[in-house]
């Protein structure tokens, strides 16, 4: 199995700093694990939105009442964290802007 390049944007990074402590914990384990396995069985692939680039998926990994926003771009071998959010009330409305910040 190939490995995957994991990278968080910004805004990502300060969302997980905003997590509860046990909680921030668990993600950033979830998120280690991307970098083997991007589409763990838990994932979704969110498909209604347009994606910038051809071979980019975008998914989201859900853990408890937060979701872990991510595209996977497989030319790049990359994953890129883009939102940490709880739901409700997110409601994925930002993806498309979340999308202009990948790499």
């Amino acid at each position: 199995m190939s490995t995957y390049n994991v990278y968080v944007i910004p805004q990502a990074l300060r969302e997980i700093k905003n997590v509860p402590g046990n909680l921030r914990q668990r993600i950033i384990a979830k998120i280690d694990d991307l970098e083997n396995e991007p589409r763990p069985p838990a994932s979704k692939e969110l498909i209604e939105i347009p994606m910038p680039r051809p071979n980019v998926h975008l998914h989201r990994l859900r853990l408890d009442k937060w979701r872990i926003v991510y595209a996977i771009d497989e030319t790049d071998k990359a994953v890129d964290i883009l939102a940490i959010r709880k739901r409700p009330p997110y409601d994925y409305g930002d993806l498309t802007k979340l999308l202009q910040q990948i790499r």
